[in-house]
């Protein structure tokens, strides 16, 4: 009972994170790994603590989505695909083997969570600009084919590096980018958790759990977005995020 009070409380808390600041899963990842969960069935198992908010944020952001051009829907197949081959190389990877690299997929989450305020002002910056697209649009899908294979294999993180791909086209509309990365996300947490069905990699009790926590932390999240100091959810879920990859690192290299 205490641990499922635990786990909702976690996914409340991942919910309102990404809601906010993004990132949410580096808060999750590791109180699924404090429950004795281990590192391989938590990171399949993410999919769907995150999947009710990404769904719930492209819905809410639907007419934006609506108002994007329908060329820019390429963007979404690299995701389809990408999503699709990560999760089965993570199908086919034996548990010592993503331990022994799981401390350098959450370093590099961590990183990509710290520089996420920089990428905010390179994207309000661009939306300010009237500059052309740097790149043709197909370009960027076939780039953004291996970001999406690590997407669909790790998973945190993809949302900033998402975000840094959609600051090279003409889109300068904050609501439409968020909205379109909220629908790869969600297809990619889709389309991985269907590829993971069946492989006996997730832990339905505890993702259900927390799903339904994230869902209504996202909700709320929303709404207190303005009352909460992103800065300082970023600085805890730095410290957070640093501690579990040593603390996996030192059990992995140093048993």
């Amino acid at each position: 009972m205490i641990q499922d009070i635990l786990l909702l409380t976690a996914g409340l808390i991942v919910g309102g994170m990404n809601s906010i600041a993004g990132g949410g899963i580096l808060f999750g990842f590791p109180i699924m790994l404090a429950v004795g969960v281990s590192p391989l069935i938590a990171n399949a198992t993410a999919n769907i603590v995150v999947l009710p908010g990404s769904l719930s944020s492209a819905y809410g952001y639907r007419k934006y989505i609506r108002r994007v051009p329908r060329k820019y829907l390429l963007l979404i197949l690299p995701c389809f695909i990408g999503g699709i081959t990560g999760a089965l190389i993570l199908r086919y990877t034996t548990k010592s083997r993503f331990e022994s690299i799981v401390p350098a997929l959450v370093f590099f989450a961590v990183f990509l969570f710290a520089m996420q305020p920089l990428l905010h002002m390179h994207l309000h910056r661009h939306m300010k600009s009237r500059r052309k697209a740097l790149q043709p649009l197909l370009l960027i899908a076939i780039a953004l084919l291996p970001v999406a294979i690590y997407g669909g294999y790790f998973g945190a993180g993809f949302g900033f590096i998402m975000l840094a791909f959609l600051g090279f086209t003409k889109l300068h509309d904050m609501h439409k980018i968020n909205g379109l990365k909220n629908l790869a996300s969600a297809t990619i947490a889709t389309v991985s958790m269907i590829c993971l069905l069946g492989a006996h990699l997730i832990d339905w009790r505890t993702g259900l759990i927390m799903a339904a926590g994230s869902t209504i932390g996202g909700y709320y999240g929303s709404r207190f977005s303005q009352k909460i100091s992103s800065h300082t959810i970023r600085i805890v879920v730095v410290i957070i995020g640093v501690s579990t990859a040593t603390y996996l690192a030192l059990r992995t290299y140093n048993p």
